[in-house]
């Protein structure tokens, strides 16, 4: 089966050697995003509700560049350096996402890049 790298410029570019995504069939995972502005690649907002928010608008870059869109994620991964964080994700979760809800693993952890307090990863299926 082939695979297909996805990249759009609406989404952070890589800092690494991965792809934003990779199509296969019908599947599509979804590299991790961070806080990230695609524009400039910096990091947004100065709280953590509005790092939650660029990362479900960055999230929505590449599954409409996948040819899906958030509600087509089946499997969701958000990685906390906080998990005191963990109602402000639901909350805003909630706003981006219409029932049935995607899987979904919460996992603490000491540190995500450039010092982002979310981060989240996915699987789509279009």
């Amino acid at each position: 089966m082939s695979r297909t790298s996805i990249q759009t410029d609406q989404a952070p570019a890589a800092i690494g050697t991965y792809s934003q995504a990779v199509k296969v069939g019908n599947t599509v995972y979804l590299s991790g995003q961070i806080p990230l502005d695609p524009k400039t690649m910096e990091m947004v907002g100065s709280d953590v509700e509005a790092e939650i928010h660029q990362v479900f608008r960055n999230l929505i870059a590449v599954c409409e560049a996948s040819g899906g869109g958030l509600n087509d994620i089946v499997k969701l991964n958000i990685f906390l350096t906080d998990l005191g964080c963990f109602a402000q994700v639901n909350a805003i979760m909630a706003e981006y996402f219409a029932e049935p809800f995607p899987a979904r693993a919460a996992i603490g952890v000491a540190a995500l890049p450039r010092g982002a307090r979310v981060e989240m990863d996915g699987i789509l299926v279009v």
